[in-house]
């Protein structure tokens, strides 16, 4: 395969590769000049690379996530603990996760390695999304004094803008990786990161109704500080702890994070990709749950529903039910076993009249996703968008209509 055409560039002296590992760890800086001489030279997206290179460049994306996901895990408890603080250590640890993520999307852009012209502007976006919300966050802080809330609208574009980033990278690997296990494990960690996005504001009312509860009690585990400001403020303990109704938590958890498992399931394609996500999620969830308990930060309720919702996915896809019949299915039975939950008083208040309209809007949603998964456009969509081969094909002649 012909390489891209790129801006020729002078001929420089590449420092020999570190040889292993270990010694690249050892010499930081030896091994970032290495990197850059060898690699960070112009190109368009899609410039072809090896297999090793890829799996290193995405496991950057692993590790920069698994970083940002211990930093939102520590900070939402932090926020049920002590007042909020700019510079408090669980953003400091997010911010390095973001800091790598930045360094990421700059290597793909210049480089082109690893990504196709849509998947790059997908982290384009999202990282620029992520990066606007943090100073109109700042200012809302300053403006309406403290708001812990994860429902808040600058909280809402940092979700966003980090699951557009998120779906740059799964669309990336996915495009270019080689089938097999190493493809299918690091799509399965993608995945992972994309949903515990998509759950983080859920944690709200998952950490809120405990704490309300140690509250009434009369043994809360938040500072004074932190209860007074909110009294200053004029919040009640429930509106500060509780403060979106009962059916928020329930219609987000099915109709968000089980639809995020829906499609990480249709997207690779294994038997039981929905059940592994969730398993893997909830694992966290409880291993986080340990350490920051241990560490005197509140407890939290773990949805542990959503690994039935999970189950039912993977066996509504594999036998191939209708997302009209199997969607109000999944939800009937995911609020049954949310009775179970709410009775060993581990789960956020529920409405329960809201199973109706859920399973009606889960139904739809599902449906959508079938329709636009056997689609045309989703077929074209598949498939990589590369100026430079784009380019080689036009001056030969060919069409490269549906590209």
């Amino acid at each position: 395969m012909p390489a891209p055409s790129a801006p020729a560039a002078t001929a420089r002296a590449v420092p020999p590769a570190p040889g292993t590992l270990g010694r690249a760890l050892l010499h930081p800086i030896t091994t970032i000049r290495w990197l850059w001489l060898a690699y960070m030279t112009p190109g368009r997206p899609g410039r072809p690379v090896s297999q090793t290179e890829l799996r290193w460049m995405y496991t950057g994306w692993l590790v920069a996530f698994l970083l940002k996901m211990l930093g939102s895990s520590w900070d939402v408890s932090w926020h049920f603990r002590w007042l909020r603080d700019d510079l408090a250590p669980p953003h400091l640890l997010n911010s390095v996760g973001t800091a790598v993520v930045i360094a990421l999307v700059v290597a793909h852009s210049y480089s082109g390695y690893a990504v196709d012209r849509r998947a790059l502007r997908l982290m384009q976006w999202g990282i620029a999304l992520f990066l606007i919300a943090i100073p109109l966050d700042i200012i809302n802080h300053r403006i309406y004094g403290l708001d812990i809330t994860s429902w808040s609208p600058t909280h809402a574009v940092l979700y966003f803008g980090t699951a557009v980033m998120l779906a740059g990278a799964i669309r990336g690997w996915w495009l270019y990786a080689q089938p097999g296990r190493t493809k299918n494990l690091i799509s399965l960690g993608l995945w992972l990161f994309f949903v515990e996005n998509v759950l983080f504001p859920n944690q709200h009312q998952e950490y809120g109704v405990l704490s309300l509860r140690d509250y009434l009690a009369g043994h809360t585990t938040a500072e004074p500080s932190l209860l007074d400001f909110a009294a200053a403020q004029g919040q009640t303990p429930t509106q500060f702890m509780l403060p979106v109704p009962s059916w928020v938590h329930p219609t987000w958890l099915i109709c968000a994070g089980l639809l995020s498992l829906l499609v990480a399931r249709k997207v690779i394609g294994l038997r039981w990709t929905a059940t592994i996500i969730a398993a893997a999620y909830l694992a966290y969830r409880c291993i986080a749950w340990l350490a920051l308990v241990g560490a005197g930060f509140p407890p939290s309720a773990i949805p542990f529903v959503l690994l039935v919702g999970a189950m039912l996915i993977d066996l509504a896809v594999t036998f191939r039910l209708p997302g009209w019949l199997a969607g109000p299915l999944v939800t009937g039975v995911v609020y049954a076993a949310g009775v179970g939950q709410e009775a060993l008083d581990i789960l956020p208040p529920w409405n329960w009249w809201s199973a109706i309209p859920v399973a009606v809007g889960f139904g739809v949603l599902w449906t959508g996703v079938d329709l636009v998964a056997r689609s045309a456009w989703f077929a074209r969509w598949k498939q990589p968008v590369e100026p430079w081969r784009t380019a080689e094909r036009e001056s030969a002649g060919v069409s490269s209509s549906g590209v």
